[in-house]
């Protein structure tokens, strides 16, 4: 893209990147293009249509140019940008948490499900909370719960504290440090409910993953060990010990772990009612099972 001698209107450069992008094996190429101009324009992507025919100034165009720069490295949209929407919440992210994904708000759906006819005095715990992605919207549907968040990673409880306080959810969540159980011991059979989206990607297919992931987003949230399953293994054996009496458990699972995580469960042996829900692609992705 040569700044120099010709003019650059807003669909004029839409196109262009688009097109560049899928030279790059950029796959979702007018999408990404579309957010990464609003963004450097300040406006919505409605109003790239509606302002099509706009010319960029240069330095809207020095600003656009470096976000081709990092995208086409495949750096993730979302850590160009800074933000994420899920669950209709714009959250900020940075590479120090997971980008949220939309099958994940199955996961928040299932929890929500349940909560049915009990809208009120439950304390919920959502382990690894990330971008805090998951509590956030829990907290945004149900608020007359209390509210626990952990996560090992400092940075990450930064970005999730900031994301709750963004739409002043803060004063219902309790964040802490801590491996799993960790961040809320002396807190044992407490928990009415505990939903995590645990890292479950088997090491040897890491490489495999698109660059956006293997690349660029946090190892520790990807990464379950040699089988995928490490994480699923403590938290389902330690989850007993911090469950309320009728508590009940929301795992995010890979499409192809059901077998394994309702292994883990029955070795476990204390949980009944277990039920695995499809994400919009109807694909195995939420396991949830109780005490």
């Amino acid at each position: 893209m040569s700044m120099k001698g010709e003019e650059w209107t807003v669909m004029k450069t839409l196109r262009w990147t688009a097109a560049y992008f899928q030279t790059h094996g950029i796959e979702q190429s007018r999408t990404d293009a579309e957010v990464l101009l609003a963004h450097a324009l300040s406006i919505t992507r409605i109003e790239i249509y509606t302002n099509h025919d706009k010319p960029l100034h240069a330095e809207e165009l020095k600003t656009f140019k470096s976000f081709i720069q990092r995208r086409i490295t495949h750096e993730p949209v979302a850590y160009i940008t800074g933000k994420k929407e899920f669950w209709s919440l714009e959250l900020t992210v940075t590479p120090d948490v997971l980008v949220p994904r939309p099958e994940t708000e199955c996961l928040v759906e299932a929890v929500l499900d349940v909560m049915v006819g009990r809208e009120a005095g439950n304390n919920i715990l959502d382990m690894g909370t990330g971008s805090g992605a998951i509590v956030c919207a829990l907290v945004s549907e149900r608020p007359k719960n209390r509210y626990y968040a952990v996560d090992r990673s400092e940075s990450a409880l930064l970005v999730a504290r900031r994301n709750a306080t963004r739409y002043g959810l803060e004063k219902a969540i309790a964040f802490s440090r801590g491996n799993w159980f960790e961040g809320v011991e002396g807190m044992q059979r407490q928990f009415d409910i505990i939903v995590s989206n645990p890292p479950y990607i088997p090491q040897h297919q890491i490489k495999k993953l698109p660059p956006e992931i293997a690349r660029y987003e946090p190892l520790c949230a990807i990464d379950g060990g040699a089988d995928g399953l490490d994480a699923f293994r403590s938290i389902l054996h330690a989850a007993p010990d911090y469950l309320a009496p009728d508590g009940k458990i929301f795992l995010e699972i890979g499409f192809d772990q059901r077998p394994a995580v309702s292994a883990i469960i029955e070795e476990v042996g204390c949980y009944r009612d277990f039920v695995c829900r499809k994400d919009y692609a109807a694909k195995d992705r939420v396991v949830q099972s109780g005490i």
